[in-house]
């Protein structure tokens, strides 16, 4: 355990002394968005053209008969464009030739105005701001089409696209959600709030932190480029040898999954060595904020298993650009390959969703029972075994595929497994619960939405797991309900209960609690009405991604769809909400609301440049609440030489060690 008593000093050539603060230039010729959109435009059209001339006279992709080359190279050098145009590599360059560079905590503080939010920042508290924008962003995008999908189903026999429009409408939708939304809680608040609750001043890697957000708007655009290139036909999951065949909007999927993995590595190698080495003085491992031991074990997935997706996209990539034959069974290579890339990392991103979510509401619910957590030391093992069994788990999604019969057991089994480590983090706050008495604010509700949720979802899913119950429902829309009851059931409703809850810690300003518990009752109500009728629309056998239908099932469709417009409704409340809130009114909020024992509270909201006056010294767990004489969570102002002894102890021991 480590971290910085003085603020970092850059070490300059020669010895040089730290950086210091370099003259400001005007706005329009500093690195930030509008810099980045034209290094963007540079970028593309330059990698179109060596596509271009590299590929000429050599037809590309035999199977599909395309030459996807000039494509792929114009989405690869327009994204580094992009980066180059925000400033990324400037401080890379400035090092190269010896040219002193900023430090984080200095740049954080000289950083101000609302400029701020559109650049390149070293500040873990605007990426964490950028993070929330382009998250709610990049949900609505997702939620746009999925009306879609449910205004297309609303008849069997009158369409307003063709199905080739359809898939492309699925794919877009399901890609958006699980692409984008894997970060939907790591990067508002997992980078925002970190750093608070384990006492650094900032996170271990921030040029590394800023990159990770930064790819996220370009792996967007690229894949809403997709459409205007016909779309793809093999849903989010992009099944070989169809993504191989494809058109080119197959090409948006690959390069913009591909990215977006490479930014979930960023952000999961950046929080597993910040919770290791950058914690507080008496941070101990049993102290940690169970939101931090979430984090902690979804970084501990993305570092391992994105690396596999990645890998697989970079060789479907090569499939239809280079004539690899990775997966295309007609030239000696495996479609079965891929399935096995794509779920080993498909199925921890389950989790990498859903652990997120229990880490949210576990913070929550101790401050509105005012009780500590119960079981806090199985929460935490809960949350390492169910990352670990993670791994073991990927193959119950070829159950149908003809693969490897004799696995089938073993992978039963192992999926009927990682329910006991979830159960134990589902006690655990029945646990809390118990005999509390509750305060029904908004982020209550909305924590208390999630058990009852993943409940249905969790219950559904056992079928999944059982293979002659799977034969039937696979791939049938009691496999979507099952999907959304666990990841918009969970993480979303976590994410909107995090926002009520946090969002007066990280912009020191109020969300409108009228329109909070409309939205909440709204949103908990339309979703339910939503996705509860879709089982019995699978068990009675409509299909997925197909927008045809028998006739007798219209009636329960209809009901699908006019709750799913409802449902979009209440989310439009909550951007209403925001906005409304955030920019137009603006109620200040400076204090703790909730009387939370997190260390994140115990600073002014929003937390000054780096965070605290001085190193804190943390005393006890977060979770005392209603323990008569609990010490406070930490001393915000030790002794002078407290930090520094704590630290020649731990440096001595380990010298020992």
């Amino acid at each position: 355990m480590s971290i910085e008593i003085e603020p970092e000093k850059a070490q300059q050539p020669a010895g040089a002394g730290p950086a210091g603060p370099r003259p400001a230039r005007p706005w329009w010729m500093r690195p930030a968005f509008h810099t980045g959109i034209i290094g963007a435009v540079i970028g593309y059209f330059l990698g179109h053209w060596l596509g271009n001339m590299l590929s000429y006279g050599y037809a590309r992709n035999p199977l599909s008969d395309m030459n996807d080359f000039p494509l792929v190279l114009g989405y690869a050098l327009g994204t580094i464009g992009w980066l180059a145009g925000l400033g990324v590599f400037n401080d890379l360059f400035r090092q190269m030739i010896g040219k002193p560079v900023p430090v984080a905590e200095e740049e954080a503080e000289a950083a101000s105005g609302l400029a701020r939010y559109f650049r390149y920042t070293l500040d873990h508290k605007v990426v964490g701001i950028q993070y929330l924008i382009g998250m709610i962003v990049y949900f609505c995008t997702g939620g746009l089409f999925a009306m879609a999908i449910r205004t297309e189903l609303l008849s069997p026999t009158y369409h307003i696209m063709s199905a080739s429009s359809y898939l492309m409408v699925v794919g877009e939708h399901g890609t958006m959600m699980m692409m984008m939304m894997s970060s939907v809680v790591l990067g508002p608040f997992g980078q925002y709030l970190m750093p608070l609750m384990i006492g650094s001043k900032r996170m271990a890697f921030p040029r590394l932190e800023a990159l990770s957000f930064w790819l996220t708007p370009a792996a967007y655009v690229i894949l809403l480029s997709g459409v205007l290139l016909g779309g793809f036909p093999t849903g989010w999951t992009g099944y070989a040898p169809l993504s191989v065949q494809a058109t080119e909007g197959m090409d948006s999927y690959a390069l913009a999954f591909g990215i977006m993995g490479i930014s979930l590595i960023l952000a999961g190698f950046n929080i597993f060595v910040t919770v290791i080495n950058y914690r507080a003085p008496g941070m101990r491992w049993s102290r940690l904020p169970m939101f931090v031991w979430s984090m902690l074990t979804v970084s501990f997935l993305m570092v391992l298993a994105v690396p596999v997706l990645v890998g697989g996209l970079y060789m479907l990539i090569t499939d239809r650009t280079v004539e690899t034959a990775f997966f295309a069974n007609q030239l000696g290579g495996s479609s079965y390959l891929y399935q096995n890339l794509f779920w080993f990392f498909g199925h921890p991103e389950v989790y990498i969703l859903a652990l997120p979510g229990f880490g949210i509401v576990s913070e929550i619910i101790p401050v509105f029972c005012r009780k500590p957590l119960f079981g806090y030391r199985v929460a935490g093992a809960g949350m390492i075994g169910v990352a670990l069994l993670s791994f073991f788990v990927w193959q119950h999604h070829l159950f149908d595929s003809g693969i490897n019969p004799e696995m089938r057991p073993l992978f039963m089994l192992t999926t009927e497994l990682i329910s006991i480590p979830t159960g134990f983090i589902y006690l655990v706050a029945m646990g809390t619960f118990w005999k509390a008495k509750i305060r029904f604010t908004v982020p209550m509700l909305f924590a208390m939405a999630l058990y009852f949720n993943f409940l249905i979802g969790g219950i559904s899913g056992v079928f999944l797991s059982d293979v002659p119950a799977d034969t039937t429902e696979h791939g049938s829309f009691f496999v979507m309900a099952h999907f959304h009851y666990t990841i918009m059931g969970g993480l979303i409703f976590a994410f909107f209960g995090a926002c009520y809850y946090w969002l007066p810690k990280m912009m020191g300003i109020k969300l409108n609690q009228r329109l909070g518990y409309l939205h909440f009752w709204t949103m908990f109500i339309f979703f339910n009405s939503t996705f509860l009728p879709l089982f019995a629309v699978g068990m009675l056998g409509q299909p997925r991604r197909v927008f045809e239908y028998a006739r007798n099932l219209q009636p329960l469709n209809v009901w699908v769809s006019i709750s799913a417009f409802l449902l979009g409704a209440s989310i439009l409340i909550f951007v209403i909400n925001f906005i409304w809130s955030t920019v137009i009114v603006r109620e200040k909020e400076v204090g703790n609301p909730w009387q939370s024992r997190g260390l994140e509270w115990q600073v002014s909201s929003p937390p000054p440049p780096g965070n605290f006056e001085h190193i804190p010294v943390v005393l006890t767990g977060p979770y005392d609440y209603g323990v008569k004489d609990a010490p406070p969570v930490a001393d915000l102002n030790p002794p002078v030489g407290v930090v520094s002894a704590s630290y020649a102890t731990a440096g001595a021991t380990e010298v020992e060690a």
